[in-house]
């Protein structure tokens, strides 16, 4: 029985639980859609199948090599086109990632696994904080706005008005509708600043509608 046991990769199931854990506390943390369970599982179920895939009649490398197939599958469904951006991709790359790690894991190099899981922490945390630092210097969004009438001095009248706030317009198209004249803006500017724009923009008498896509 004893040897039973000691022949089981117990090992390498625990170190794969250890790092699914580790990364899916800070998914979980950030309310992400999929979180500690579902990162743990990711982790544990590419282990497992390296594990499979190392197994004596049964090896077949084949096994180890779909797995990269077969994750792409679940990383694609936590993608969508929301109201303005694309959603999820770092999840879907945090998935990707953590499979790799549970194959990893499965071929014994628990110390690399581990590093890499922690490196993968820092990126999802600490990079974070890098990317909110330069979009407080330099954001790019893409806005529609719709006047209330066809006039082009009130393009004139928005341009300046964004610039009053440090913010640079450049017109990308121009679509009339009825009564409306609705332009399509790339702005650039500090996140700060374009926050401040949106919301002033709003209050604009001469603004019939307006969307921030992102």
């Amino acid at each position: 029985m004893l040897e039973w046991l000691e022949d089981l990769p117990i090992l390498s199931v625990l170190m794969s639980i250890l790092c699914g854990s580790i990364v899916g506390f800070e998914r979980e943390f950030k309310n992400k859609s999929a979180g500690f369970r579902t990162i743990i599982l990711i982790c544990l179920g590419s282990t497992i199948f390296t594990l499979t895939s190392r197994m004596g009649n049964i090896s077949d490398d084949r096994i180890a090599a779909n797995i990269v197939t077969g994750i792409g599958f679940i990383g694609a469904g936590v993608i969508y086109q929301g109201k303005f951006t694309v959603q999820g991709l770092t999840t879907a790359a945090v998935i990707w990632s953590m499979a790799g790690i549970g194959m990893m894991i499965g071929f014994e190099s628990y110390t690399l696994g581990v590093l890499l899981t922690f490196c993968m922490v820092i990126v999802l945390s600490l990079f974070q904080k890098i990317e909110n630092l330069i979009s407080d210097i330099y954001f790019v969004r893409t806005i529609h706005v719709t006047f209330q009438h066809i006039e082009v001095s009130h393009l004139g009248t928005f341009e300046n008005f964004m610039k009053e706030y440090k913010i640079k317009p450049q017109r990308k198209g121009v679509e009339k509708k009825g009564e409306h004249l609705t332009v399509v803006y790339e702005i650039t500017g500090s996140q700060k600043n374009i926050r401040r724009a949106n919301d002033a923009i709003i209050a604009l008498d001469y603004v019939y509608s307006f969307n921030n896509l992102g």
